[in-house]
């Protein structure tokens, strides 16, 4: 992975080059005064040709997947990833479960379990969630892992990667009016994935959309505040959880004023049994 000394050195290359050609383009496009505006775009385009630039704040859904896949490949180069058959089918089926609710229907999701004993999940753009099984065996029962991999669909949802990226991109100095270059694009979306703790307003959100999505997917809602709970007894096993998903006090309280006491553990996904013999392979 590049050093962020590298991607700004590489910048700031980019960035003086750009500025000849944007002092080219000016020269052309006076020069060619008389011709129409698809004209003098041609030249631009022509003077551009091979240079990928992302306009972060306005990619489609298409366009998020594509630049996704590629921030998936690095990630996947990064972490070691669980070849068990049957436990990341099963991880799929709970996640393909709760994305059936999701508000972005061109989103093709992507659920990866990662070998490490650290307790985590983390998403990444285009609908990649990747959750470590050290999570898997933290959790107590489906409905608990079900609200983790939900409140990461939630961030997805949400185009949380998105506005990460342009707010590192800004402060970092990659980010020029045309947009920021591909590369460092990938590489800035495998360091938030990775690395980068979510605001405060990200995890609310998300935990929002993600209990909304557990509900409509049939497990009992209190899941999702039983295990921050469990994790927030137990913060000295947890460093790396809580350091990329802070404010869980906050998010417990927020969780607990959506949910409604009476029903909070009406649905499925409870028995710690059933949980344990689909993750026997972990134990």
């Amino acid at each position: 992975m590049r050093t962020r000394q590298t991607i700004e050195h590489q910048s700031v290359r980019r960035y003086r080059w750009l500025a000849g050609v944007g002092a080219i383009c000016f020269g052309l496009s006076s020069a060619v005064g008389g011709l129409p505006a698809q004209a003098n775009v041609d030249i631009l385009d022509l003077i551009l040709h091979g240079i990928r630039i992302v306009q972060i704040a306005n990619l489609s859904d298409q366009q998020e997947v594509e630049l996704g896949q590629q921030v998936n490949q690095q990630i996947r180069q990064s972490v070691q990833i669980y070849d068990h058959v049957g436990i990341n089918q099963y991880v799929d089926e709970i996640g393909q479960r709760l994305a059936l609710g999701t508000d972005r229907a061109q989103i093709p999701y992507t659920f990866q379990v990662v070998a490490d004993d650290q307790i985590n999940a983390f998403a990444t753009l285009g609908g990649y969630v990747y959750v470590h099984t050290g999570l898997l065996k933290a959790a107590d029962n489906e409905a608990q892992l079900a609200s983790v991999l939900a409140h990461e669909i939630g961030h997805v949802d949400r185009r949380h990667a998105l506005q990460q990226m342009q707010q590192a991109a800004i402060a970092e100095g990659l980010l020029t009016a045309g947009g920021i270059d591909q590369s460092d694009a990938i590489t800035l979306g495998v360091e938030l994935a990775l690395h980068r703790p979510n605001s405060r307003a990200h995890e609310l959100e998300a935990d929002e959309a993600g209990l909304s999505l557990l509900t409509q997917a049939g497990y009992a809602p209190i899941a999702a505040v039983d295990f921050l709970q469990k994790l927030l007894d137990h913060p000295q096993t947890t460093p790396e959880f809580l350091s990329t998903h802070p404010h869980p006090e906050a998010r417990i309280q927020a969780l607990n004023e959506q949910l409604d006491p009476t029903t909070a553990r009406h649905g499925g996904g409870l028995d710690k049994a059933a949980y344990r013999d689909r993750m026997q392979a972990l134990f």
